[in-house]
């Protein structure tokens, strides 16, 4: 079989520094809602905002915009669509169980790594349900040390961001917070798509699915408006001046 050529920039920097921002928002917002969470009202609620945005927003979504620029060159390329909603699912779950962890009253260093191990594999887990949502004619594997790797920085990536949500900040500390989360995420999903290898496979049947766009359109649009609607609500609680003081830590 030969080796067919990976192309993760099919649209240049577009798709790259869209997913990138896209992640920043939605991890920005979901700072905001880890600090209405820690004021004590409607905590679960707040943490499963919080979960949707950062889960969902600042990493589902910048896996599949990325995604939108890939291409292997002389194979198609199809999406499952359960399984493309699943790895969303996974996403946010994840999320919501290591915020949970952290924003327990007296949480510290242990619910901090226990979150961050958990957190982490489950984002590995997003992206490689994700990958094997990708349906192609080419045979693909993977390198199993750039696997590990994208798992190595899945946690860190992770614990990093369950501690910058243990913490109040105020609009500049949470936009800077947000990039470096974002910058994170970026790196474990290009490592990851870097451990990817296809093959050609003469005579293979034409993969079954959706295309990118079918699929990943209607789930990317979802997901953009429950952010704005999101950020409305931080918004109006952050204006509310019923609103509890948040407490440094």
């Amino acid at each position: 079989m030969d080796m067919l050529h990976l192309e993760h920039f099919a649209f240049g920097w577009l798709t790259p520094a869209l997913a990138y921002c896209l992640s920043a928002i939605g991890c920005a917002i979901g700072l905001q809602c880890t600090k209405q969470a820690r004021n004590g009202r409607g905590r679960f609620g707040w943490l499963f905002l919080a979960s949707i945005t950062v889960g969902g927003t600042g990493i589902w979504v910048m896996h599949f915009v990325a995604m939108l620029g890939f291409s292997i060159h002389g194979a198609q390329i199809r999406f499952d669509v359960p399984l493309t909603v699943l790895s969303a699912v996974i996403a946010i779950g994840v999320v919501g169980i290591g915020l949970y962890l952290v924003s327990s009253p007296g949480a510290g260093i242990t619910a901090l790594l226990a979150g961050g191990v958990i957190t982490g594999l489950g984002i590995g887990a997003m992206h490689y349900t994700g990958m094997y949502a990708m349906k192609t004619d080419a045979h693909i594997d993977y390198d199993a040390a750039r696997v590990a790797l994208s798992l190595v920085i899945a946690t860190v990536a992770a614990t990093a961001t369950l501690w910058f949500s243990m913490r109040s900040w105020g609009l500049l500390s949470t936009l800077g917070a947000a990039s470096i989360m974002a910058a994170a995420v970026a790196t474990m999903h290009y490592t990851g798509m870097s451990a990817m290898h296809a093959h050609s496979v003469p005579g293979a049947a034409e993969p079954q699915g959706a295309e990118a766009l079918q699929v990943l359109g209607p789930l990317l649009g979802g997901i953009s408006v429950v952010t704005v609607a999101v950020l409305i609500g931080v918004s109006m609680a952050l204006t509310d001046p019923h609103s509890a003081p948040v407490q440094g830590r």
